[in-house]
């Protein structure tokens, strides 16, 4: 059928969009296309052995936690509930140990409960976590002393931070299906324990945030949650991952008879910013499984290709099944969201808007490490949601990097007030800078705050 592009599309848009929905859609129909960032592998024995192997495996998530979360993200899309989604950069095999992982679901626990009380909004909390094992890389290679030129390291289910063990290793893939299944079911039976709302919400520490002029409010924000906790372990929780190595999505992607097919390897799964080629390979796999999908939007996306996209990823227009991710920098937000909130109205897809103040905001520190300022993170998350308004639309949420850890120096600023030169105190990650605890928590009643003003 002709595709029900709005008038506002161009003959070129209609042509590329029925391109697309000509083709048949399979769980494979990305192969043969052009993909980006994946790996591929030369002992095709090993790698046959473990797509086979993982292809019989028990799936991670059910598609009825799936549907839910399909239905949560209508409601934040329209303005009555708000997302939190956070977690690593890239998740790593070591961390995969019970008090790391408690924090990660605590932290997220408790920047929801601080939205919910301070905003009077329910939240989603949805983790980028057991799943995350994979990241993109700018260069697909980097030259080291000793070993020349070497492959870049592109996350614990491709290969090792080590420089030694940078080769791609297909059976990583399966260890992160492990560790994913291990992650799952230490984070289901946390929440299943009866006193889990009430521990979670006491272990809500805002000592370090004590500088701030708006203590004494956040305070009584949090005696509040401590003395009535909100109900944390309802089923408003979702795992979340980015969906780059299509080979590993296909072996978890299952048919649900009747309702079509779900990637069963988390509840939602999204595009990155450099895989999102409109006749790419992504594309075409996420336009065919029934979750719900986000795509990252950044500067060097036209408004064509966001109109072209919408209605290529949601060409039912259902609610809650498209969530569009924006990154463009705190510098650059003004000038870019503005057309997209535009060619997405005028496209007549529904869509979820999520403002992710991380990757437009990454900048080198006088150590030569990667880090972001906290202002930049959040003041791009808090002029998100004001250009919504004005343009009559909703920011739906934010989608963060972070961590539970207490002690973590990556990123600058915030309360806690941790400078450049504080960063090789505590820098954990093989890839991209994370808010610590307290900069997480400070985050999220700043958001609260945004959100609640007039």
């Amino acid at each position: 059928p002709a595709p029900s592009c709005s008038m506002e599309c161009s003959p070129v848009d209609d042509a590329v969009i029925a391109e697309v929905r000509a083709r048949e859609w399979t769980p494979g129909s990305w192969r043969g296309l052009e993909g980006q960032q994946m790996a591929t592998y030369d002992d095709a024995a090993a790698y046959g052995a473990v797509m086979s192997k993982l292809s019989k495996l028990p799936p991670l998530v059910q598609p009825a936690e799936v549907n839910r979360l399909t239905e949560l993200l209508a409601q934040a899309g329209r303005g009555e509930r708000f997302i939190i989604q956070g977690g690593d950069c890239a998740e790593r095999f070591i961390d995969c140990e019970p008090e790391r992982l408690e924090a990660q679901l605590a932290v997220l626990a408790q920047m929801g409960a601080i939205l919910e009380r301070a905003a009077g909004l329910p939240t989603i909390r949805i983790a980028r976590i057991a799943g995350q094992y994979g990241k993109p890389r700018s260069k697909p290679t980097e030259t080291v002393d000793g070993l020349g030129e070497i492959y870049s390291f592109k996350g614990d289910n491709i290969n090792g931070y080590d420089p030694k063990d940078r080769a791609w290793d297909p059976k990583r893939l399966l260890e992160g299906y492990w560790h994913s299944a291990a992650t799952l079911n230490f984070l289901r039976s946390l929440r299943a324990q009866d006193d889990y709302s009430q521990a979670t919400a006491e272990r809500l520490d805002i000592e370090a945030l004590k500088s701030s002029p708006n203590f004494k409010a956040w305070a009584s924000v949090a005696t509040d949650i401590k003395e009535s906790p909100p109900d944390l372990s309802s089923d408003a929780f979702f795992t979340a991952h980015e969906a780059m190595q299509l080979d590993l999505e296909q072996s978890l992607t299952r048919e649900v008879p009747g309702k079509g097919y779900y990637n069963l390897s988390a509840h939602m799964v999204w595009i990155g910013d450099r895989t999102r080629q409109i006749l790419g390979s992504h594309v075409e796999y996420f336009r065919g499984i029934r979750n719900p999908i986000g795509c990252k939007v950044g500067p060097t996306m036209s408004p064509a290709e966001l109109r072209q996209l919408v209605h290529i990823l949601n060409p039912d227009k259902v609610e809650g099944r498209l969530v569009l991710i924006t990154r463009y920098g705190h510098a650059k937000v003004e000038s870019a969201l503005p057309e997209h909130i535009k060619a997405v109205q005028e496209s007549g897809v529904p869509v979820v808007w999520q403002a992710d103040g991380m990757h437009g905001n990454t900048v080198t520190a006088v150590n030569k490490l990667k880090t972001r300022k906290f202002d930049d993170v959040v003041g791009e998350c808090i002029k998100a949601m004001r250009i919504h308004r004005e343009h009559g639309s909703v920011l739906a949420g934010i989608h963060l990097e972070l961590t539970g850890g207490a002690t973590v120096t990556e990123c600058t600023g915030g309360c806690s007030d941790i400078f450049e030169e504080m960063l090789t105190q505590n820098y954990e990650t093989y890839c991209d800078p994370r808010l610590n605890y307290a900069q997480s928590i400070e985050a999220a009643f700043t958001v609260a705050g945004a959100l609640t003003a007039k």
